[in-house]
Order: structure tokens, then sequence, then C-alpha cells
């Protein structure tokens, strides 16, 4: 009782937090860097930079982390082999702005549905990240296993897709090698991996992100000239004369397996996060379906007294089959509407989940949609969001399972 009568209220509150083990704060990674680098006066690319990889949180660590900035030479000083750098992002193309830009200053990409990666030669050996700062080596050993063969002091950002012909397989093949410990060859048969090599971010052990897109495109081109096609290859790029150029561009993409595009200044740096101006992804428009709501459970943290991750089914003859589950996409006002209907239409409580009257229809999008045995639809799709509330639309004309089949190809 001593500790609480010697406190003021902000550090008894502060002490029953640390007490009751709810003394969590949540920032993001951007908000941490950029009250480090205002505190010890540390340009936030290079803290990002020192964040990179695995590290131990020690007092030692948070010493050279916020050690004074060396002055750059080129050459790479890194805590460890394996350390990547931050990744260069897309911002979303704004075409009213971008129509008045010069087109020849300009380059276009496919933007593919995989897995955004670094892949370190380093050190007699490779290291493979993706952009979630996983270490996915061990997922793609043909892909690390070719990189060995080039020398030092390489790091390479691309694309790692399962891939067979001249396409992409779908993004359920790559799912079936993350998170294995030990990848076998019946799985590395059936699931080519194929890293596309986007960038070149240093060569002979010294930074190129400072440099031009151009000249680092021409050192990735040097040093992938006998690249083994099975399992690297270099993106391709596209030109264009006009924003019509581009869009005819775009609306080529899901031949090629692609989502869309990423357009690039020729002239660029590689920097840290998304920074506009540089870089723009211009994806094409998503696949989508009209489901039915059927399920509905509560959120989480500011949302977990509302019911916000909704399921959503599809038309199989005369029975509603779940096929997606989806909880973006729909404003605080329609997010406080619908929870109290859910809340009235209840018909069974199964734990958190409730089913609900099948009555309300959305348009469910997505980025993709493929084949699996493991859902009773018989489908899978990724990243499916709300696109909005067909109030106008009554549940009998939802789309079936046939109309999901035909997005694939299977019916005519």
């Amino acid at each position: 009782m001593s500790w609480w009568l010697s406190l003021n209220p902000q550090e008894v509150f502060v002490l029953n937090k640390v007490l009751t083990g709810a003394f969590r704060v949540g920032v993001s990674d951007k908000l941490v860097i950029k009250g480090l680098s205002a505190a010890h006066h540390i340009p936030e690319p290079v803290l990002a930079h020192r964040l990179m990889g695995t590290f131990d949180p020690t007092v030692e660590f948070y010493t050279q982390l916020i050690q004074p900035e060396e002055p750059r030479t080129g050459a790479v000083s890194a805590r460890s082999p394996s350390q990547p750098y931050p990744f260069f992002l897309a911002s979303q193309l704004e075409e009213d702005r971008f129509a008045d830009e010069e087109f020849s200053r300009w380059q276009a990409e496919w933007k593919w549905d995989g897995i955004r990666a670094q892949v370190i030669r380093r050190a007699r050996e490779v290291f493979i990240w993706s952009r979630g700062e996983d270490l996915i080596t061990e997922q793609f050993p043909e892909i690390a296993a070719y990189f060995l063969t080039l020398p030092d002091g390489l790091v390479f950002d691309g694309e790692i897709l399962c891939w067979q012909g001249d396409r992409p397989l779908n993004f359920n093949c790559l799912q079936k090698r993350l998170g294995r410990k030990r990848v076998t060859p019946k799985i590395m048969q059936e699931n080519p991996a194929h890293f596309i090599a986007y960038d070149l971010l240093e060569h002979n052990g010294l930074d190129l992100r400072e440099q031009t897109l151009r000249d680092r495109r021409q050192l990735l081109i040097d040093t992938l000239h006998n690249a083994d096609a099975r399992f690297v290859s270099l993106s391709k790029t596209l030109s264009f004369a006009s924003m019509q150029d581009l869009r005819s561009r775009r609306e080529q993409s899901r031949e090629h397996g692609a989502e869309g595009l990423v357009i690039k200044a020729i002239d660029s740096p590689y920097l840290v996060g998304r920074k506009r101006g540089y870089w723009w992804k211009y994806k094409v428009d998503p696949m989508s379906l009209d489901a039915v709501l059927i399920y509905a459970q509560a959120g989480s943290g500011k949302r977990a007294n509302l019911f916000t991750d909704y399921t959503f089914a599809l038309w199989k003859g005369d029975e509603l089959v779940p096929f997606a589950k989806a909880y973006s996409g729909l404003d605080n006002k329609e997010i406080d509407e619908l929870d109290k209907w859910i809340r009235k239409h209840t018909i069974e409580k199964f734990g958190p989940v409730r089913s609900v009257e099948p009555i309300h229809v959305f348009e469910i999008g997505f980025e993709g949609i493929s084949q699996s045995n493991r859902h009773k639809s018989g489908i899978a799709v990724r990243f499916p969001r709300i696109l909005r509330w067909r109030t106008d639309k009554p549940m009998q004309e939802a789309d079936t399972i046939e109309s999901a089949l035909k997005l694939l190809g299977i019916v005519g």
C-alpha cells in the first residue's frame, strides 16, 4: 500500500499498468523511426536500414543503433552479412496527375502477385528476405543454390513466384512452401519457384541505392546475363508513349498472369518505404462477385465490441455455400448499421460466430481466384474486401459458384 500512497495519480496509473501486464502501447514502425531520428539527429533512412533483419533488443544493440551517421562512401557497413535493405514501395497512380508527365522518363514492368523479396549474396552465403522481414531461404532452396554460383557482394530486389512455362502459377502454390523448415523434392517439383529480378541494390559490396534506376538496371543486366532461366529472370521493361498506351498495357495484365503494372522513373534512386513521385502501381480493377452475408464475428482492438468480420456465400443450386471472409470496405456508419442489424437477426451462435438471416448482398472484390480442395465452395480468392453494400439487390439475385468458375475459365 505504501507504493500507491507515495505516488501521484499519473504514477499510480503507470504502476497499475505494469503490475497487471497491461502496459502496452501500439505504435507503428514509422513512428518509432521518426522519434529516434528526432531524438538523435540520425536520418530516418539510416535508422530504417539499421533496424532491418533480426536483432536482439539489448542495451548494446541500442547503443549501436543511435551512433552518429558515418559519412557515405558507397561501402556497405552492415551489422551482419544477412542484413537486408529497407524496401522501396510504389504508391497508387493518380491518372490525372500522371497524364502531364514526360513519358520517355518512365518505364513500366508487370506487377506480379508473389512474394516481394531481397536475395543477399554475402560472406559465401545466400539469404532470402521477404518484405515482411521473414527469412525464407529454407523455403526456396533451389533459388538459394543458384545465387550461390554468383560472386559475393550482391543484393537483388525482386519477386518470388511459382512458375511454369512462360507464366506464374497461382499464389496457393507459393503457400505450400511457406512456413516449412524443409521443402521436399516433391513439393519443389510440383511448385517450381522462380525469382524475377527488379533491381540491384548492392554490387561488389557497394551500396547502389543512390544511383539511378537506369544505372542499376544496366548492372543488373550485366550481372544476370548468363542466368539459369529455370530459377531467375529479369523483369521485362515496357515502354509507353501516352496514357492510352499505358491503359492498354494494364488491360493486358491478366493475359500475362500479372495484376497490373509498376511504373518507375528511370532516374529514380532506391529510397525507403513509400515515397510519392518515383514509383507508381497501376493495378487492374479487382474481380468481383455479389455474395450473401451469412456469418459475422466481432472484430479486435477498437472494434472488439462490433461485428466487423464477415463471411459471404454464393449460390450452389438452392444452397448458399461460404466462399470468402472479409472485414474491410465499409465506412463507420455502415458498420454501425450492420452491427445493429446482426444483433437483431442472429439465427444461431457458435462461440464468437453468429449465423444471420441470409438477406443482405455485398459486392466482394478480390485480386485472384483459384481452385481449392480445402473449401466447400471449391474455390479460394486472394485479398477479398467489400466493395459496396448492394441494398438494391435481393439475396436471390446474388452470384453463383458457376459465376466464380467462369472467372477461372472452367465453364463457358
